[in-house]
């Protein structure tokens, strides 16, 4: 037994002391936040931070549009009948109008009671209050006032809108950005030949937050006794702007 066990003691600290070295392998070997983050840069030149912004404008052609209908009665029951009646009907115009269903989505069903109020008294219930909303998006801005007036028609008495959107932003963005990045080539030039430098190398790009200008509508109802006009809608143009920080490297 003792032979044994004087055996065993070396061969338990060689196991522990291998398990110990491959614990501080791994330790080394694992990356800390500090090795995520970008390396220092080594450079014997002079380091340029630039900030440069640049614009696109283009005209949206994709239009969002709120609509529905609210209705009144005596009873909540009568109410959510008649609201649903009249709205079946303006979504039927809807989809006659070449909405597809992907760009309809209900928004909102609400009843609500109606009080009356006096002093001293407790507020009594005098009706109820129903409305449906739905969402839709317009692909052809041309059509936009032609849809408004049908959904009025048909009996829509709540329209919120529009606001216009301009569907291939990141084309527009990628405009900006390559008109940012020749701002800032030609301001980090100027420092340069200022200095009696050359521009050797970009080091690094960072973009910051852009903008997206919606457009103001410039929007009139038309008037009702004229049935040959429509609504008419002019979307104007948005604006997109890229922000981008630029790190130029300098040299003799």
């Amino acid at each position: 037994m003792r032979q044994t066990t004087t055996r065993s003691i070396p061969s338990l600290g060689l196991r522990a002391l291998a398990l110990a070295t491959a614990l501080a392998l791994g330790a080394a070997a694992m990356p800390t936040h500090a090795q995520t983050l970008p390396a220092a840069v080594s450079t014997d030149g002079t380091l340029l931070s630039v900030s440069a912004q640049a614009e696109t404008t283009r005209v949206p052609d994709i239009a969002h549009l709120s609509t529905g209908v609210v209705t009144q009665a005596a009873d909540a029951n009568a109410a959510m009948r008649a609201n649903a009646a009249q709205m079946t009907r303006v979504v039927d115009a809807i989809r006659k109008a070449g909405i597809a269903e992907r760009d309809i989505r209900s928004s909102g069903v609400n009843l609500h009671p109606q009080y009356r109020y006096a002093d001293n008294q407790p507020p009594t219930i005098t009706g109820y209050e129903a409305r449906n909303t739905v969402d839709i998006t317009v692909r052809k801005i041309g059509e936009l006032g032609g849809i408004m007036d049908a959904l009025v028609a048909v009996g829509a008495n709540q329209i919120n809108g529009p606001s216009f959107e301009v569907d291939d932003k990141e084309g527009a963005y990628d405009e900006a950005r390559r008109a940012a990045i020749e701002k800032a080539r030609a301001r980090a030039q100027m420092y340069a030949q200022t200095l009696g430098m050359e521009v050797r190398r970009i080091v690094s790009i960072s973009e910051g937050n852009g903008g997206f200008g919606p457009p103001v509508p410039m929007m009139a109802m038309a008037r009702m006794d004229k049935a040959e006009a429509g609504t008419p809608i002019a979307p104007g143009e948005s604006t997109l702007s890229v922000n981008l920080d630029v790190v130029f490297e300098l040299g003799r």
